[in-house]
């Protein structure tokens, strides 16, 4: 490259992190004066910023949200760059461009830094980011139990020990019921050392999601008033309240509940032209995990409160009791934003039927 006077001027460098390399694009009015690649280290990225930018009046970096986490972020800003940490679905893509390189999408988020089209993801804090990495591992372990438990009924059904309308829950008196039955039939011991070994698998995973609900319990002592607003809500009990606590904490972070519905995925999808407008399923962008928390809480929730029930009722005649649903999980989802912004338990009120019942019997 050639050489650039950006001498009091704003530098604007957007950084493509990868496991074992950070690759770096550097821009200074609309023109790119470097490009480097570097080992992905954040202290060697700090000194390439100071020995090449020093001169500059501001330095401002920006990454996409990944596996690398927020620790990069932190060390840039306490060293005092400007950094920002954009979400990787809100970099804008050329229709036709089909090339991605590593300098590309260095370039592409350089560029749309450098034209303030991009925004920082909300960054929580460290010890609310360690709290949240235990429900998240509880979420991990529970599909693995998941899946140990349907491999222990796949093998047990290639011999015939499980029906075909057999759809009780795997548990440790189960289990230990169906390894007596396949020790007492006399199965070779190749295969009762395998179902053995599925057992045992998923009974330590079953011992390990107790020990991680031991610590919950704990999490939600520190933080009971956040964690009795979240339980107040038809359909979020310990664990789900605990989750959302630690994933969405007081809800300050978003402006209003549009913020807060495209953070869940809850948004419909619009295709407006001319005088039609067509609205169709939700974008489904979220945390699916937050979603499903939303949407299997607004079952329960359309069975205690009369006012969802309603809504899940009208909108069930017109598009279906699926979707139906989701538009009860949305509401349902504002409600919480209210009462935990608030700092007001979720009150069930009567619809507007029964208060106009109730006038008439008075």
């Amino acid at each position: 490259m050639k050489q650039y006077d950006y001498t009091g001027k704003v530098v604007f460098i957007g950084i493509d992190v990868h496991k074992k390399t950070y690759s770096c694009v550097a821009i200074c009015e609309k023109t790119v004066i470097k490009r480097d690649m570097m080992p992905a280290s954040p202290e060697q990225l700090l000194r390439y910023l100071k020995n090449n930018f020093s001169e500059a009046s501001e330095i401002h970096t920006a990454y996409e949200a990944g596996f690398s986490g927020f620790h990069l972020h932190r060390y840039l800003v306490d060293q005092g760059i400007k950094n920002i940490v954009v979400h990787p679905g809100s970099i804008e893509i050329a229709p036709r461009n089909r090339v991605k390189t590593d300098k590309r999408d260095a370039l592409k988020i350089a560029t749309q830094l450098s034209a303030g089209r991009l925004r920082c993801v909300f960054i929580p804090e460290e010890h609310k980011e360690e709290m949240r990495t235990v429900t998240r591992l509880r979420t991990a372990i529970l599909r693995m139990r998941h899946k140990t438990g349907a491999q222990f009924k796949a093998l047990l059904f290639t011999k015939g020990l499980i029906e075909m309308e057999d759809d009780k829950k795997v548990s440790p008196k189960w289990l230990s019921r169906k390894m007596k039955e396949v020790k007492e039939l006399g199965y070779s011991n190749d295969f009762y050392y395998c179902v053995s070994l599925y057992a045992e698998q998923w009974l330590s995973l079953n011992d390990q999601i107790k020990a991680i609900d031991g610590k919950l319990d704990v999490q939600a002592n520190q933080e009971k008033g956040l964690q009795i607003l979240y339980e107040s809500v038809p359909g979020i009990g310990p664990i789900h309240g605990r989750q959302l606590a630690n994933e969405l904490g007081d809800m300050t972070q978003f402006k209003n509940e549009k913020n807060f519905y495209s953070y869940l995925g809850l948004t419909p999808t619009e295709h407006s032209s001319g005088e039609h407008t067509r609205q169709g399923h939700i974008t489904r962008q979220g945390k699916s995990m937050l979603r499903h928390i939303f949407v299997e809480a607004a079952w329960t929730a359309i069975m205690k409160d009369p006012s969802l029930k309603e809504v899940f009722d009208r909108l069930a005649a017109k598009r279906g009791k699926r979707r139906a649903i989701v538009g009860v999980a949305r509401r349902l989802a504002g409600r919480v934003r209210s009462c935990i912004l608030t700092g007001v338990l979720y009150e069930i009120k009567p619809t507007k039927e029964a208060c106009s019942l109730h006038k008439k019997v008075a």
